[in-house]
């Protein structure tokens, strides 16, 4: 799996950072968790969404500034090679979701 980085907190690939992947996911690096499919995020991350998308998961507030996440855990081995995952840290993998605003206006067709 190829990811394109879309952004994090870092560039050295040390701290939560989103990724898109050419299977038309996105990839989410985050804090381990006790869970191999859940991780942890800071809501800052979320800006580095793409346009009109958001994560299709849902997205658990811990109520101290960050979200819990839970996704296909990542085990490609090309994936992996490309985000360098330190120990205290996982990749999930969640489809990527098309944002509904309430107050939009609705779509014609």
């Amino acid at each position: 799996m190829k990811l394109e980085r879309l952004g994090g907190d870092s560039t050295d690939g040390q701290s939560p950072t989103l990724f898109r992947s050419d299977r038309r996911t996105y990839v989410v690096q985050g804090w381990s968790t006790d869970s191999p499919d859940t991780i942890e995020i800071p809501h800052r991350l979320i800006r580095h969404l793409e346009p009109r998308t958001c994560l299709g998961a849902l997205l658990r507030d811990t109520g101290h500034g960050t979200f819990m996440l839970t996704g296909d855990p990542v085990t490609d081995t090309e994936a992996l090679e490309q985000i360098r995952l330190p120990e205290h840290e996982s990749a999930v993998e969640v489809t990527i979701g098309t944002e509904r605003r309430r107050d939009a206006a609705p779509i014609i067709r």
